[in-house]
């Protein structure tokens, strides 16, 4: 029977890529796919996916959330990282969420096909430059920057991105916040996704406790 896989990346290019190469072949099906990992997650419920190929920043909820609630909601889903990311604090978070797998988007095509049979035959599955990065988090001992709140290769938020992370933390939404800066809620999306990424911490909680630490936000908002 052909391996059953949900797509889940919030860049439409990329799930049309995937859908006209891995979807192609003769041993995968495509059934569905999500362009936020709320989506996947309720598809993940309803699609029946051996394989969930997952992003992780994604608006509303990331992929490392998703991730950790299919897990437990449908542990018999193999989750495998589609991501950008090498960072030894990426890897760690989506294998401690539950994925199965990870994988660099720069990787050839062959390589998520075999990442795809390796996970759904229940083995896991780690490129070249995720397994680096899990070596060198383990010779290090370190916990991730994740963990600690520390942002990605120290990469700084823009003006923008601590007012939107200001009134996140207040416990804005997207349309107040939106409203409050005279911008679309796409564009506080975006925000939002590059702060995720900027930081490292893809959780509301997470997020809250650093701009708490960054003096944006207090414990009484």
């Amino acid at each position: 029977m052909p391996i059953r896989v949900l797509l889940a990346d919030d860049h439409a290019i990329i799930r049309d890529a995937l859908r006209a190469t891995v979807g192609s072949r003769g041993d995968i099906t495509i059934v569905g796919e999500a362009s936020n990992g709320r989506e996947a997650v309720e598809l993940a419920g309803t699609t029946a996916p051996d394989v969930v190929v997952m992003d992780i920043a994604m608006p509303g909820m990331s992929g490392i959330e998703a991730t950790r609630e299919i897990a437990a909601a449908h542990p018999a889903v193999k989750v495998l990282t589609l991501s950008m990311h090498a960072d030894p604090q990426f890897v760690s978070e989506m294998l401690r969420a539950g994925a199965r797998g990870y994988v660099l988007k720069d990787s050839p095509i062959e390589e998520l096909e075999l990442a795809i049979r390796t996970v759904a035959g229940g083995r896991a599955y780690l490129g070249r430059g995720p397994a680096d990065a899990v070596l060198d988090d383990y010779v290090r001992h370190l916990e991730g920057p994740a963990a600690s709140g520390q942002p990605v290769g120290g990469r700084p938020l823009s003006p923008r991105e601590r007012q939107c992370l200001k009134l996140l933390a207040k416990g804005h939404s997207t349309k107040q916040i939106a409203a409050e800066l005279s911008l679309s809620p796409k564009t506080v999306e975006t925000h939002r996704r590059q702060i995720m990424e900027k930081t490292g911490i893809f959780s509301l909680a997470g997020l809250i406790k650093y701009a708490i630490r960054e003096g944006l936000a207090s414990v009484d908002d």
